[in-house]
């Protein structure tokens, strides 16, 4: 398997700070609940909570698309959903990468029946290409063609989550059935 970096740990780091900045310009001081999509977006939440200067609080959701293929089924589960109640409360929904749309369309609208005051979705990556449905994200990192991302996070099968870049892989993957 051969990888092409995409993005190395510094280009990453100005993305994330630029993140933060945005999201810190928008909240003015507001506190705002981060929740991660795990498992690819812990590392990047864990960075951009810490470039943040709004006071944030953190959990998670898990929802399940891809299994081991490289393209979503199109079928989405909530395996974890998050702990800390939302009804009136300003949240971000932090994602490693935004691919078909489906797993962020069922999140969103999870998210929108716990009453939050306001719901918005930060993105490392934004991969257009492969968009089934529409979705709107507010923050974007960066964005990406018809490939398939690795590192800082994201996996294929479990493996390469912990490379300090982002990679795409250059080699036929199988789809999901």
């Amino acid at each position: 398997m051969q990888m092409r970096e995409i993005a190395g740990p510094y280009r990453i780091n100005e993305v994330v700070g630029r993140l933060a900045g945005s999201i810190d310009a928008d909240c003015a001081g507001r506190p705002v609940v981060l929740i991660g999509v795990l498992k690819g977006a812990f590392i990047f939440l864990s960075d951009l909570a810490r470039r943040m200067d709004t006071p944030v609080e953190v959990d998670f959701i898990r929802a399940a698309s891809y299994g081991d293929a490289c393209v979503s089924s199109g079928s989405v589960r909530i395996t974890k959903d998050v702990e800390t109640p939302l009804g009136g409360r300003d949240v971000i929904i932090v994602e490693d990468i935004v691919d078909s749309g489906f797993t962020l369309e069922a999140i969103v609208a999870h998210i929108m029946a716990k009453g939050p005051a306001s719901l918005k979705v930060c993105a490392l990556i934004d991969k257009p290409s492969g968009r089934k449905v529409m979705c709107s994200m507010d923050y974007v990192g960066m964005e990406v063609g018809d490939e398939f991302i690795v590192g800082y996070g994201l996996d294929h099968a479990e493996r390469y989550r912990n490379l300090s870049g982002l990679y795409a892989i250059e080699q036929d993957m199988p789809e999901a059935t």
